[in-house]
């Protein structure tokens, strides 16, 4: 009876030992399964589900034309601007929620940068809330600030300045001449502080760009954020340009004989800038010019043209500088800066330019002349209208 009851007993804890290895695997199996299934499920309360289809079906279809008229360059470029960015723009994917993808992001900043569209239309277009644009535009811009501006807008060596001259003598017959400067008015939203001084001679807010060209039309100097009511000349004194040009440690020491005068390199202008020996600009038109003053002013206006142009065409293609910005003032700063770059990019690639981008745009409004200006630049400017006319 002992034995039998021993045996039992030996029976009954072996049930029970395994009773509990079958629970312990059962909940080892449940918590696999269970935070299997929380690591692949999507929020279904706070990510609403979005329509997506344009972005990942009717883009993908694209040709070439549509792809340059959507998204101002051709798919080539645009892939090589993603990959420029990927260091600053990339996102990875978290246990709650999946980030969206580098190319879509860039691609809802082009959008908004080419068409100027409200932040709802861009994200009901591209399935995303309007937060996300909002997102996606500052990040694409700041990234573009530290990425592609100081590698496509930067100061020329003493190489590229020769290369700029030669350029610009050969297709103008202007020697030494490296380029054109001039400003262009952003329209904006008006800011909530001092929002007078950004209120322009036209009767619209604005924010000034200035911009230096060289001959093909590509910008290597910027400057922009100032009030709309500065004039022109004094935003050239308060850039980086003015001070380092005019100490003389701007331009390489490259002087040539032009009619007499030993010049170096020098930029031309409109009659709002002051004449100094390195920024030349038209005699003013007094109704006393002499035949030789005209010959001058016709080469002079002809070949700064090459700015206006440039203007011209950064605001066909980007779009959001042509309409009023109702962006942030700091925000908008980033965005032209960012555009010039892209400008210059588009330029590099020899991407396509539709001539229908060519909207009519707001006036711009008048400057006035320099008033009492520094007139350093005149014995330039003598030389070169006697060169000219020989």
């Amino acid at each position: 009876m002992f034995q039998s009851r021993l045996r039992i007993a030996r029976r009954d804890a072996e049930e029970a030992d395994e009773r509990v290895v079958e629970v312990l695997q059962r909940c080892r199996d449940y918590n696999r399964t269970y935070y299997s299934k929380l690591r692949r499920r999507r929020p279904c309360v706070w990510m609403l589900d979005r329509a997506t289809e344009w972005w990942s079906v009717i883009v993908p279809s694209f040709t070439h034309t549509q792809w340059v008229d959507k998204f101002r360059m051709s798919e080539e470029t645009y892939t090589y601007l993603c990959n420029k960015l990927r260091p600053a723009m990339e996102r990875r994917d978290t246990t709650f929620r999946v980030c969206i993808p580098l190319k879509k992001r860039v691609a809802i900043a082009l959008w908004k940068l080419a068409t100027g569209s409200e932040y709802r239309s861009i994200g009901h277009l591209f399935g995303v809330s309007n937060t996300t644009v909002c997102r996606c535009v500052r990040d694409f811009c700041a990234a573009a600030e530290a990425l592609l501006v100081p590698e496509l807008i930067r100061s020329p060596d003493r190489q590229k300045f020769a290369e700029m001259a030669a350029y610009t003598e050969n297709r103008w017959g202007l020697p030494q001449c490296v380029g054109a400067i001039d400003g262009s008015h952003i329209p904006i939203l008006a800011p909530q502080e001092y929002h007078c001084d950004y209120f322009n001679r036209k009767g619209w807010h604005s924010i000034i760009l200035q911009g230096v060209v060289d001959g093909k039309g590509h910008f290597w100097n910027v400057f922009a954020g100032m009030p709309g009511s500065m004039h022109d000349a004094r935003v050239l004194r308060l850039s980086s340009l003015w001070e380092l040009a005019s100490r003389g440690n701007y331009f390489p020491p490259c002087t040539r004989d032009i009619g007499g005068v030993n010049a170096g390199y020098y930029m031309l202008g409109d009659n709002a800038y002051p004449l100094q020996s390195w920024l030349l600009k038209p005699f003013p038109d007094t109704g006393r010019l002499t035949a030789e003053h005209v010959v001058y002013n016709k080469n002079i206006c002809s070949a700064r043209v090459v700015v206006e142009n440039a203007f011209g065409r950064l605001k066909g293609r980007w779009r959001c500088l042509m309409k009023r910005n109702d962006c942030d003032v700091k925000l908008v700063k980033s965005m032209v800066l960012t555009c010039c770059a892209l400008h210059n990019l588009c330029e590099s690639h020899g991407e396509d330019y539709d001539d229908g981008w060519n909207a009519p745009a707001a006036a711009e409004p008048g400057v006035a002349a320099a008033q009492g200006a520094e007139e350093e630049g005149t014995d330039i400017r003598e030389g070169l209208m006697r060169y000219l006319n020989t």
